[in-house]
């Protein structure tokens, strides 16, 4: 299991509110078969690697759908293989910590 954070930002052409378009690829992600989390900058989404990298591409294709003429994508892709992940166990860790000094 791996953890890939994705933002996907149309720089042009979309023609609707910014927050439209994201709730549009909630949507998208919400079909698939991983789970995702939406947050501030961007949204995680837990799965095995090679799916995470198909999901990547269908949410960047789909700013084009909608219209942009450019867009621009900034992933990352946490894949542990020495045990299992799941979303919300590296904020557990540090808020543990926190609690816990």
């Amino acid at each position: 299991m791996a953890l890939l954070d994705i933002t996907v930002i149309p720089l042009d052409g979309t023609g609707s509110g910014f927050s439209s378009f994201v709730a549009g690829l909630q949507e998208l992600l919400a079909g698939g078969g991983c789970s995702y989390r939406l947050h501030d900058m961007g949204t995680t989404v837990a799965g095995p690697v090679s799916e995470l990298f198909a999901i990547a591409a269908r949410l960047h294709e789909q700013a084009f759908d909608t219209g942009a003429r450019r867009v621009y994508t900034v992933m990352k892709i946490d894949d542990r293989r020495d045990r299992q992940v799941s979303l919300g166990d590296k904020t557990a860790s540090v808020q543990a910590k926190i609690a816990d000094p």
